[in-house]
C-alpha cells in the first residue's frame, strides 16, 4: 500500500532504498519537458541538489511564468486541493512546499509503475 512520504528527506530515502531514485529522476524530467518546461536533472544527482536545483525552477516559475507553472501543475497532476490550502504570503517557502508536492507527485507515479505494472 502506497503511504505518502512527510517530508523531502523522507522520499528520497525510500526512493533510495528501493532503488527508485533514478526512476524518480527521470519522471521529473519527462514531466517537465511535456510542460516545456525543459529540465535535465542528472540521474546522478545527489537528493540535496535535485531538492535545491527544483525549489529554484519553481520559484522562477512562480515568479516570472505563472501559466507556464499551472500548466506544470496540471501536466504533473499535482492535487489542486492540495495546492489551495498553502499559503502563499511567502514565495521562496511556497515555491519549497509545491516542490514537495510535485515530488511526492512524481514518487507516487513512480512506486505505482514498480508496483502494478
Amino acid at each position: 500500500m502506497f503511504v505518502a512520504p512527510q517530508n523531502t528527506e523522507v522520499l528520497f530515502q525510500e526512493a533510495q532504498s528501493l532503488d527508485l531514485y533514478v526512476k524518480l529522476v527521470a519522471q521529473l524530467n519527462k514531466d517537465f519537458n511535456l510542460a516545456n518546461e525543459g529540465v535535465d536533472f542528472p540521474i546522478a544527482i545527489s537528493p540535496t541538489d535535485l531538492k535545491i536545483q527544483l525549489h529554484e525552477k519553481i520559484y522562477r516559475l512562480i515568479q516570472y511564468k505563472f501559466a507556464e507553472y499551472l500548466n506544470l501543475l496540471y501536466i504533473i497532476d499535482v492535487s489542486e486541493a492540495e495546492i489551495k490550502k498553502l499559503d502563499g504570503s511567502d514565495l521562496m517557502q511556497l515555491a519549497e512546499q509545491v516542490s514537495f508536492l510535485i515530488l511526492k507527485r512524481e514518487w507516487q507515479k513512480v512506486w505505482f509503475r514498480k508496483n502494478f505494472s
